[in-house]
C-alpha cells in the first residue's frame, strides 16, 4: 500500500482499534483460479496478534487455502469524498483538486484453519458477545434449541490469521493548511459523517 509518511499510522494501539470499530475484513487469497476476496467480521487478538472468525462450510475458501499460506486482510474505517469548495484557501488561490479521505488496516499474515467444533463454538460465542453488548436484550446462543446451534456450528469453518505485520494509511488532509482540514471537517459534521470529521480534526 503507497503510504507517505505523513498519512501512515504508526502507533500499534491505533492499528487495533480501526479492526476493532471495523470488523468486517476483507480476507484476500491466492486460490488456483486468482485472488479472491470474502468479507468477514473478524475478531482481534491483540496480545497474540491473532485474526479469528468463521467461513460457511460450502465456501471453498478454507479448502483452497492450506495452512500455512499467505493472507492479507483489509479493514477500512471511515471515508469519504472532500470537495475542494471545502478549503477556505480554495476561494483564495482556486489551486485545490478533489480527494478522498479515509482510514484503513491492511493486516498481512499466515491462515491456518481450525475445523474443530471447540473452536467455532468459541469463536461464535465472542463474536456474539461483542456485537450484541449494545443491545437491551443481548441474545446469546442459549436463547436458541442446542440441536439448532449443533447443526449451525457444523455448516460453519473456523479459520486464524497469524498476523506477521501491520500496516495502516489515515489519510485525514494533514498535508492541507489547518483552516482547509478544520472547515472540511466542519462539512463532513453537518452530513452527519462524525467518525470522519472527530478523526480529522485530531490529525496533525
Amino acid at each position: 500500500m503507497y503510504t507517505p509518511d505523513h498519512f501512515s499510522i504508526k502507533r500499534r494501539e491505533a492499528l487495533h482499534t480501526i479492526i476493532q470499530t471495523n470488523p468486517l475484513g476483507a480476507l484476500v487469497t491466492m486460490t488456483p483460479g486468482g485472488l479472491d476476496a470474502n468479507h468477514i467480521p473478524f475478531e482481534l487478538d491483540p496480545d497474540r496478534d491473532v485474526l479469528t472468525a468463521h467461513v460457511a462450510r460450502a465456501n471453498p475458501v478454507w479448502q483452497q487455502c492450506k495452512d500455512g499460506a499467505q493472507v492479507l486482510v483489509i479493514f477500512r474505517g471511515s471515508a469519504s469524498y472532500i470537495s475542494p469548495n471545502w478549503y477556505p484557501s480554495k476561494h483564495e488561490t482556486h489551486r485545490q483538486v478533489p480527494t478522498w479521505n479515509y482510514e484503513v488496516v491492511h493486516a498481512h499474515g499466515v491462515l491456518k484453519v481450525q475445523d474443530e467444533e471447540r473452536f467455532v463454538r468459541g469463536v461464535v460465542a465472542r463474536l456474539t458477545r461483542i456485537h450484541e453488548a449494545s443491545e437491551p436484550k443481548p441474545w446469546k446462543m442459549s436463547d436458541s434449541a442446542p440441536e439448532y446451534i449443533d447443526g449451525m456450528l457444523k455448516a460453519i469453518v473456523g479459520i486464524e490469521v497469524a498476523i506477521t505485520r501491520l500496516e495502516g494509511k489515515s489519510k485525514l488532509s494533514q498535508n492541507r493548511e489547518d483552516r482547509d482540514r478544520l472547515n472540511a471537517a466542519n462539512v463532513l459534521a453537518s452530513q452527519g459523517k462524525d467518525e470522519l470529521a472527530e478523526a480529522m480534526r485530531s490529525a496533525k
